[in-house]
């Protein structure tokens, strides 16, 4: 895009809390993107390392970065601080120990002109310790309406969506008066979700501009299943079905709480790792969240999304978790290699 062409301006909002090691590295990628067109925002959240510091010298090498030195108050307080010094016409997030590819912004937008939609999306890469994974493949896809938010809610692999607010170029005026939930974990799952209830289009791009860092040590993503799943996701998820209600797409409020359920399932058999006391506690709440929905199971595995295996898993689980959790051990033990060497043959 020629920079005659480069006139709306992207407020690029970085969140930064004590990630001294990383910070430059992510700047360095917003600065040198092929969209000139930047204001870069570092909100401090009140770092104790040297990122204030950082912070400031990185403004001084380039003017189209600002600073915002504030108190700790987390992620989404960060990013509602950017937000309300953010002067573009659209807005993205970059979390600040990840960093994005140079065609990022440019590539986003160019495809939000091109179909006139609000919200432009991206596939990311992720990044472990000894290795990248990256399944894109370089198709796009327009979805008119509410098209993206029942993808979304599928959870379907080759469209990319996901709950981050960080693979996605935001029109301002999407975004209107909504803001991140302060003081919670998971901020993006229900944000993402109203955005998309609100999008007249969404242009999917399945290209990795984004490199998602998975195994930081002291990141959220990397605590595996820690109490926050329990105090801070699984309250947003009911939150999220809670919105679907509300906007009258009982549809798609089913969709959801079937993968709900997946998930459910799927932690109590991760808590088996767990420390005992932790164990027992979070294992009780989810028998008990399963028992009391038991009436309205044939229902959500009805929906069109519903594989019937997961309903036989969960009628096993109800039944007898104990037995439920003995079926999956024989199942990943004997079953499912039996069927990888059958298959190999």
């Amino acid at each position: 895009m020629p920079e005659q062409e480069q006139t709306d301006l992207i407020s690029v909002i970085v969140a930064v809390y004590n990630i001294e090691a990383y910070l430059e590295k992510c700047v360095r990628s917003i600065r040198e993107q092929t969209y000139r067109n930047l204001q870069i925002i570092l909100v401090d959240d009140g770092s104790t390392d040297g990122c204030p510091g950082l912070c400031d010298r990185l403004a001084g090498e380039d003017d189209r970065i600002q600073v915002i030195h504030k108190e700790n108050g987390g992620l989404s307080d960060a990013r509602n601080a950017g937000t309300g010094q953010a002067l573009g016409s659209y807005i993205a997030f970059v979390d600040g120990d990840d960093w994005i590819e140079k065609e990022m912004y440019e590539g986003l937008l160019s495809a939000a002109r091109q179909f006139d939609a609000p919200l432009a999306v991206c596939r990311y890469r992720k990044i472990y310790r000894d290795r990248a994974v990256d399944e894109a493949t370089g198709a796009a896809v327009y979805m008119e309406g509410r098209e993206a938010l029942e993808c979304f809610l599928r959870e379907e692999d080759d469209i990319c969506i996901q709950n981050a607010a960080w693979n996605k170029l935001y029109r301002r005026e999407l975004m209107g008066e909504l803001r991140f939930p302060k003081g919670k974990y998971y901020e993006d799952i229900v944000y993402t979700t109203k955005l998309l209830a609100r999008a007249s289009g969404t242009i999917y791009m399945d290209f990795s501009f984004y490199n998602y860092v998975l195994e930081r040590e002291g990141s959220i993503m990397g605590e595996g299943l820690g109490e926050r799943i329990f105090t801070d996701q699984l309250p947003a998820y009911e939150e999220k079905e809670a919105f679907l209600r509300s906007i009258d797409r009982m549809d798609l409020a089913d969709i959801h709480r079937y993968f709900f359920y997946k998930r459910l399932l799927l932690y109590y058999i991760s808590l088996g790792k767990a420390e005992k006391d932790f164990r027992r506690k979070y294992r009780k709440e989810i028998r008990e969240r399963l028992r009391a929905d038991s009436a309205e199971m044939d229902r959500v595995y009805q929906n069109p999304a519903a594989n019937p295996n997961e309903k036989k898993k969960m009628m096993i689980f109800l039944k007898s978790p104990a037995v439920y959790l003995c079926v999956i051990w024989l199942n990943d033990r004997f079953i499912i290699p039996l069927k990888q060497r059958v298959r190999g043959r």
